[in-house]
């Protein structure tokens, strides 16, 4: 007859699933045996016939809980997947069962390296944002967790650079009015895991929120060329440049002659036409005294009422012919006749709805 162990494959064994099928870790259970032969001592010097006994069994205990919490730990780091893209279904078929969900594609889809990439920074910043203003309970409890893994090494990169500070300030800020409504107003019914999770996590968001309050820009001494001596042709084709107004105010307040380029009429005038339409202006027209368009005025005014385009310098692309999400960069095994006909790119909103059902 047989021996019937723990396990039947192999009695004792650790066993991790893996992409290709279930591989035995042997550097788990190697790890282990040394560790257990760390503890063989010659306790019979010290303990009696009684006590050695009762030594024993709780050696045995012991072993196999460090056993049992280090297959834990293996287990929980193969829990994120780090791929470049994915299959979107809605729907189940005889090849996919079930169907791909926001947090799934969260957890799959390779964000905490996209972060490093300054050309996506602000692409994964606006995702976040998205999320945390209304489909952040829709997550799963690991996407959850995935999702303010990544949040704490944004905030960790932004105090090490200080690049970009102003748009997590404003994720940080939606983030917090979110949890306190979840947290005060809503309650157990619609949150994943104990509500004291979510009351630590709100902690610290607002514990982040304080670091980057009082994060101060060292000033860089540099005896070379700076920003101040290029000639004033190149300062304003640098402010041309800029999408965001805010940018443009912020480069506005370095020096007096930075100030000077940042009031030209003509540049907001370029970045409101650039961000909405005609009828638009029609509809919030501000003028001066002297009858002149307040083009400034015009751009925050029209801003509170109307989305601006969005600019990234890389996003995530979508296969129409496929249906698979993947990075401009890495591409994916398209099959068809030609793929660059098929390829979507997909801003944050988009990629948000193409999990809505």
């Amino acid at each position: 007859m047989p021996f019937l162990g723990q396990d039947w494959r192999s009695p004792g064994w650790s066993w991790i699933k893996t992409e290709d099928g279930w591989k035995r870790c042997d550097s788990c259970s190697q790890e282990l045996r040394n560790e257990s032969n760390q503890y063989t001592l010659n306790h019979s010097i010290i303990l009696n016939n009684g006590e050695e006994e009762i030594f024993n069994s709780e050696c045995e205990y012991a072993a196999k809980k460090r056993k049992k919490e280090h297959f834990g730990n293996n287990t929980a780091a193969h829990s994120f997947y780090r791929e470049k893209w994915i299959y979107v279904h809605k729907e189940s078929t005889k090849e996919r069962h079930g169907y791909c969900t926001l947090g799934e594609a969260f957890n799959r889809l390779d964000f905490s390296s996209a972060i490093q990439d300054i050309r996506r920074f602000t692409y994964v910043v606006k995702l976040l944002q998205l999320i945390a203003k209304s489909q952040l309970t829709s997550l799963s409890g690991v996407a959850q967790k995935n999702y303010f893994n990544i949040l704490d090494k944004i905030v960790q990169k932004v105090l090490d650079d200080h690049q970009n500070p102003r748009l997590i300030k404003d994720l940080l800020q939606d983030l917090s009015s979110t949890l306190c409504t979840l947290v005060r107003g809503v309650g157990k019914s619609v949150l994943v895991g104990n509500i004291n999770i979510w009351v630590c996590r709100l902690e610290t968001v607002l514990n982040w929120q304080q670091q980057l309050q009082n994060l101060q820009m060292a000033k860089q001494v540099n005896s070379g060329l700076t920003l101040s001596d290029l000639p004033l042709h190149m300062l304003n084709n640098i402010l041309y440049r800029f999408s965001d107004g805010w940018d443009i105010v912020t480069l506005g307040q370095v020096t007096p002659t930075l100030y000077m380029l940042s009031e030209d009429r003509r540049l907001w005038k370029k970045l409101c036409q650039y961000h909405f339409a005609e009828k638009q202006f029609c509809r919030h027209l501000i003028l001066s005294e002297k009858g002149h368009i307040e083009w400034k005025l015009m751009y925050f005014t029209l801003q509170k009422y109307y989305p601006t385009k969005e600019q990234y310098g890389d996003t995530l692309h979508f296969c129409r012919h496929c249906s698979i999400l993947f990075w401009k960069d890495s591409g994916h095994p398209c099959t068809a006749a030609d793929p660059d006909s098929c390829f979507t790119p997909v801003s944050p909103q988009h990629f948000i709805d193409l999990f809505k059902f």
